[in-house]
């Protein structure tokens, strides 16, 4: 199973494939904003994969329109409520503030 490393915290959680980052970082304790209950219509859970990107699920048109809309962005930045694990260890990181609504 692959490893997802939280950082700042340095944290790790081993997870299965097709598991919702957002799922992990709850259950590995991390406070993580999710205000619309992972459906990608606030940004709260907006979070920069350091690695391991390409190994996550592709972006679909909502999370790319809410992401538009996100202060903040930039190519590493996934919604943890949209993003699923892949087959290989990735890397994420937590910004520290509220970027949505």
């Amino acid at each position: 199973m692959p490893i997802v490393t939280i950082m700042p915290s340095g944290k790790t959680k081993e997870a299965e494939s097709g598991t919702r980052i957002l799922d992990i970082l709850v259950e590995a304790g991390e406070n993580i904003g999710h205000k619309c209950d992972g459906k990608a219509s606030c940004g709260t859970c907006h979070i920069f994969v350091n690695e391991g990107r390409k190994t996550l699920s592709k972006t679909e048109r909502l999370e790319n329109e809410r992401l538009d809309a996100v202060v903040g962005v930039g190519s590493k930045s996934r919604l943890a409520c949209q993003a699923k694990l892949g087959a290989e260890n990735v890397t994420v990181e937590l910004l520290g503030f509220s970027s949505g609504y």
